[in-house]
């Protein structure tokens, strides 16, 4: 297992959303900690509220009440500070890819350093931008699908491009939601390789929340989502 120092930490974090007038509670006081250079898995049925605690961890909503800490300290959680931090220190991996139709792969790689660079800095870093753009699509096994646009791609070549995006800007901690969860048991595999190998390489923190129990068995750590709260692997039902 690999048990670096604190990486992100959330603290009593809780969320909620109205539904037909009423308070529904997804997250209640929720305490997480991320160490550097390990996978942490995140199960849970459908509906319990991964992906709701994954947006909150990588600041792409805001909780109803709680702490978000990156290496002890506390993160803005809204605003154009949040939005740099989270361009900044995360990187996301969706089941559904969201990558831009109308851009080739290459430029859904570089779309990262676009946003955090802003367009005087990008424009002189450009080649520099392109060549790590191209770089990351090669270690994907994509060089020659680089100029391709998403729908000439299949579905593991598209979650490829978004590993490469997600990776541009080298972010700290990387996110995934159910990576593997709009793929086929063959491709869905070798996503999973690929995730596996960006640690052990190159210890690429992860938490991957998923309802896929094969993948989050290889994690360093697996916490189940119950009601609303984490518990550890071994306890839950």
């Amino acid at each position: 297992m690999n048990g670096g120092p604190s990486l992100l930490s959330v603290r009593s974090l809780s969320k909620g959303y109205r539904v037909a007038g009423r308070m529904l509670p997804i997250l209640t006081g929720v305490d997480l900690e991320v160490r550097e250079g390990e996978i942490l898995a995140i199960v849970g049925q459908s509906g319990s509220g991964k992906s709701t605690l994954l947006y909150q961890m990588g600041l792409l909503d805001r909780p109803d009440d709680g702490v978000v800490e990156f290496r002890g300290r506390s993160l803005p959680l809204s605003g154009p500070e949040a939005a740099h931090a989270r361009n900044r220190l995360f990187g996301f991996v969706f089941q559904f890819y969201h990558l831009l139709p109308e851009f080739s792969a290459i430029e859904n790689v570089r779309m990262p350093a676009l946003i955090l660079e802003g367009w005087g800095s990008y424009r002189r870093r450009r080649r520099e931008l392109h060549d790590r753009s191209r770089e990351l699509l090669c270690s994907v096994g994509l060089k020659d699908r680089m100029h391709f646009r998403p729908p000439q791609l299949s579905g593991g070549e598209r979650q490829r491009v978004a590993i490469a995006r997600a990776l541009m800007n080298r972010p700290e901690l990387l996110l995934c939601d159910e990576p593997t969860g709009n793929l086929d048991r063959r491709t869905a595999e070798g996503v999973k390789s690929l995730l596996w190998e960006l640690n052990r390489e190159g210890r690429q923190t992860m938490v991957v929340v998923t309802h896929d129990r094969t993948l989050a068995a290889d994690a360093d750590r697996t916490l189940t989502l119950l009601d609303g709260r984490l518990i550890p692997e071994a306890v839950a039902p």
